[in-house]
């Protein structure tokens, strides 16, 4: 009954099929049956889409990095049509200028004092030498004469005793290991070749352990102005701590990003951050957790929900469904765009008839099996995919939470994860300070060397 060549199983011939009795055929033809179904699921299992960045919540870097094929090989390199081009700016006031007065024409003529016709600019940007300046205090100790007790010299504002290194250096230390994700090791080799700057990594491990504390204020007013927003926007991404699972959350306002590192997932670490206050639009995708945040309503990631239906066409080609639903979506986002291109009333009338469209795609029945899922989906979330359309202050993704997770992501695959639970908390506080001055127009440094401490510079003028 099997081919000989697969399972040791010899063909029949037409002879010994005639010679077989009806019982004996019925037998044979079940078999057949149970063994088509089997390679019929086997070829579905092998053609159906790989999940990608484009079709699902996978992120880009996991996609599959394949050979360059003939079209990109093809594709013109450069600059595209239109693009202006970019030219380095001459700094108003260089730091040095460098006259080269003309002296000898080629022919051999001497042209010192002609009259000067133009003067050709050209600027050569160079970094100084740094070298690292250590400031001593002498701190003067007497004996009082009246009472006999040693009177010490008070130590001037910031160079209190206990503080070893200065806000900048510890804001470098820091900037390189939470911006730049370097590890211990390269930090060192780092400030060593060109700063000159010999620190151990203790030494770095207490840096960061002060910039967690002295983070955590700043923090806390983030995350108490957070509860004031009216329009949130909230996601997690796994991290390891201590050898565990835990996750990294990030809860994003207009000009305020938090993050908190917690052992869970739930819904309360939600309640944790957000207490008792209440905020009129919750963006997230549709983590179970995340639609029972505090909110008057939610607004999911339209993000999100292309690539599930890109997912789905590509398992179901023929699926009409999915398709009509990813073009209405796309329709409500392009429509959000040309917002203030259109009047009051027109754009109310093309929102409404979106929300017609939408209803009666939700309504029409579909089969799929492998569309059940967000056709369920969508018909429980129906007053949560287009309220950005209501409300201009509300996004329609969720995007700008998710670039604020990238940087733990590379921070995670770097470092392996946190030792302890303080190194979490401590770069969740670092991570909420950057990202929020980040957004506010501020540059991460500087708002490292000012949450340092007082300044120790202006003691080497003195």
């Amino acid at each position: 009954m099997r081919c000989a060549k697969t399972d040791g199983v010899k063909e029949i011939t037409r002879a010994e099929l005639e010679a077989r009795s009806q019982q004996e055929l019925v037998e044979i033809v079940l078999w057949l049956q149970a063994q088509v179904a089997e390679l019929r699921a086997r070829v579905e299992e092998l053609t159906k889409p790989l999940p990608t960045s484009r079709n699902s919540s996978r992120p880009p870097s996991q996609d599959y990095k394949g050979g360059v094929s003939k079209r990109q090989r093809r594709r013109k390199r450069g600059a595209k049509a239109g693009h202006a081009k970019m030219e380095r700016k001459l700094v108003e006031r260089p730091d040095r200028i460098i006259p080269v007065p003309a002296t000898e024409c080629p022919c051999g003529a001497d042209v010192r004092g002609e009259p000067l016709r133009a003067v050709l600019r050209r600027q050569l940007t160079e970094l100084p030498e740094v070298k690292p300046v250590v400031i001593e205090t002498q701190q003067h100790v007497v004996v009082c004469p009246g009472c006999g007790k040693e009177v010490r010299g008070q130590l001037p504002s910031g160079l209190e005793a206990g503080r070893v290194f200065g806000p900048r250096l510890a804001a470098t230390v820091t900037y390189l290991q939470h911006q730049q994700h370097l590890s211990y090791e390269r930090t060192q080799e780092a400030l060593k070749e060109l700063f000159g700057v010999e620190l151990s990594e203790g030494g770095q491990a207490c840096i960061l352990e002060r910039a967690g504390q002295a983070a955590q204020p700043p923090a806390a007013a983030i995350q108490a102005e957070l509860r004031h927003a009216a329009v949130v926007g909230s996601d997690e991404t796994s991290a390891r701590v201590n050898g565990r699972n835990w996750w990294q959350w990030v809860f994003r306002s207009g000009t305020a990003v938090l993050h908190v590192v917690r052992p869970s997932r739930g819904e309360d670490v939600i309640a944790e951050v957000m207490g008792q206050a209440q905020v009129r639009v919750w963006v997230s995708d549709c983590w179970a957790p995340q639609l029972k945040a505090p909110a008057r309503t939610h607004q999911l990631c339209l993000a999100h929900q292309l690539r599930n239906l890109q997912g789905l066409r590509e398992r179901c080609p023929r699926l009409r469904w999915a398709s009509h639903l990813q073009h209405l979506f796309r329709a409500a986002i392009h429509l959000s765009h040309r917002r203030g291109a259109l009047s009051g009333r027109g754009f109310a009338r093309r929102v409404l008839q979106l929300e017609r469209q939408l209803a009666r795609l939700l309504a029409r029945p579909v089969r799929a099996r492998a569309a059940q899922a967000l056709v369920k989906r969508y018909r429980k979330h129906r007053a949560h995919l287009l309220v950005f359309l209501r409300d201009p202050t509300v996004p329609h993704h969720n995007n700008d939470c998710e670039r604020a997770l990238r940087s733990a992501v590379v921070h995670r695959k770097v470092s392996g994860g946190f030792r302890s639970a303080w190194g979490a908390h401590a770069y969740a506080a670092l991570a909420s300070v950057l990202d929020t001055a980040k957004a506010r127009g501020q540059a991460a440094f500087p708002t490292l060397v000012a949450l340092m401490g007082e300044a120790v510079l202006p003691f080497l003028a003195t």
